[in-house]
């Protein structure tokens, strides 16, 4: 692939494209949009359940799909809706919480759907987790009941390479395991769900392939996306696994280094 004629621009949200303060600048919205101008293949590939995708979607005006949870859901953007969900089926998850709680019993869970959110008593929730953004309070029996997108682990003292190290031992042949939240909050999709085979299922769909796709992205989750595509950047905040990984680096996000990025391959 040249990197003058790029077909497919894949990038992270969170750390990436968003700021530290939350938002995404005009410099990078106005980059977003010259992918598309230039008939090039815009998708948005992050851990993000489709209940945080609201002002994602107004700031790119509604424009092309989202994959979404780590791969587990399709989302069209223009119409706020679930295309496709891949879900961890409840006796998995299940079998994934005891083994869990055998090696850290402070661990505390939650399980993500493709309309809500489900969590512990103990749940230490984030800012978008509260019940008035669908999320709902369940005790662990009914927490196991339904399938579900992602099973989310917080443990509030661990260090998140460690903990998913451990958690890919215990749980790595049923779930795949990840993190992205630089705490101690694990994130677990579907057995061979990723980033990645999202991305690949959405591109073979229209005639693409990986050297067609340039991806950027800042944390593990990021990971199988960026090692799948046939061009990689890494914003200069991220995971040092994440800059080991790509093929190039650029700045921060904060720093707009995706837009900057853009901005030479779509003039």
């Amino acid at each position: 692939m040249s990197l003058l004629s790029p077909r497919v621009i894949a990038t992270d949200l969170d750390g990436t494209i968003v700021r530290s303060d939350g938002t995404i600048s005009a410099r990078t919205v106005d980059a977003l949009a010259r992918v598309e101008r230039a008939g090039a293949m815009l998708v948005m590939v992050t851990g993000r359940p489709p209940r945080w995708m609201a002002d994602i979607a107004a700031a790119v005006d509604h424009h092309g799909v989202a994959i979404c949870a780590n791969g587990a859901v399709v989302y069209d953007l223009h119409t706020e809706s679930v295309l496709q969900a891949r879900e961890i089926p409840p006796d998995v998850i299940a079998e994934a919480v005891g083994r869990l709680r055998a090696i850290a019993p402070e661990l505390q869970f939650a399980v993500e759907h493709p309309a809500g959110f489900y969590f512990e008593t103990t749940y230490n929730l984030g800012r978008w987790d509260a019940e008035a953004l669908g999320g709902r309070r369940v005790d662990a029996d009914e927490l196991v009941r339904r399938p579900g997108t992602k099973l989310l682990a917080f443990h509030p003292d661990s260090d998140p390479d460690t903990l998913s190290e451990k958690a890919v031992q215990a749980v790595g042949d049923i779930v795949t395991v990840t993190h992205s939240s630089g705490r101690g909050l694990l994130e677990m999709s579907a057995l061979g769900v990723t980033k990645a085979s999202a991305l690949a299922a959405l591109c073979t769909e229209h005639g693409l392939v990986s050297d067609d796709v340039i991806a950027f992205g800042d944390m593990p989750n990021d990971l199988p996306m960026l090692t799948w595509a046939g061009t990689s950047y890494g914003v200069a905040n991220a995971h040092p696994l994440v800059l080991a990984a790509v093929t190039h680096q650029t700045s921060r996000n904060d720093d707009d280094g995706v837009a900057e990025v853009l901005e030479r391959l779509f003039p």
